[in-house]
């Protein structure tokens, strides 16, 4: 149903799942393995598995805390996205990535919750995509002492606005990792 023509395949995009990012991440490794069962579908479904990597001051390019998460590895045919903002469109190859698998829907997994995962599924949104996130696969840290609500209510609230999403041509969804399918639409 994506607004963005000729592109009938779904992609699985892991954003940020990096050791500085999820160090302290609610419910780190429940989400991680939800993830890792997540690429290991999209796989065997043979929908592409795009990697998002961020970089800024906390996490220099090379450093231990840059690095993905060791429970997850990409494969060196998978596409790795590397990214500044919160957006993994902007300022990226992402839209060039996901143009060339004729991708138009997304199913978003990741980190952290209120920051790269909510700039990246609006951008998605905007962009064309229709864009389903996994809810028990992604994560934040505990920010309440900033004024942020909880981790789980963070993460809860998003579950539950995305859901209900709309805009013309686009379908937006939230999905537990044991319901989501890697499908090309059809059409």
């Amino acid at each position: 149903m994506t607004s963005l023509p000729n592109r009938p395949n779904t992609a699985l995009l892991v954003v940020d799942v990096q050791n500085g990012v999820v160090a302290d991440a609610y419910q780190r490794d429940a989400v991680v393995a939800n993830i890792a069962a997540l690429v290991e579908r999209a796989r065997a479904e043979g929908a592409p598995v795009v990697w998002v990597q961020h970089s800024d001051e906390q996490l220099p390019v090379g450093a231990e805390s840059w690095q993905y998460v060791p429970e997850l590895v990409r494969l060196d045919a998978e596409p790795l996205v590397h990214k500044s903002y919160g957006d993994s469109f902007e300022g990226t190859d992402l839209e060039a990535v996901l143009a060339e698998s004729a991708v138009g829907r997304l199913v978003v997994t990741g980190a952290q919750t209120d920051a790269c995962i909510r700039s990246t599924i609006h951008g998605a949104f905007v962009r064309g995509y229709d864009v389903t996130l996994v809810g028990d696969a992604h994560t934040t840290e505990d920010l309440s002492a900033y004024g942020a609500p909880p981790p789980e209510q963070v993460i809860a609230h998003t579950n539950l606005y995305w859901g209900y999403q709309a805009a013309p041509g686009r379908a937006a969804a939230t999905l537990d990792t044991a319901d989501v399918t890697f499908a090309a639409a059809a059409g």
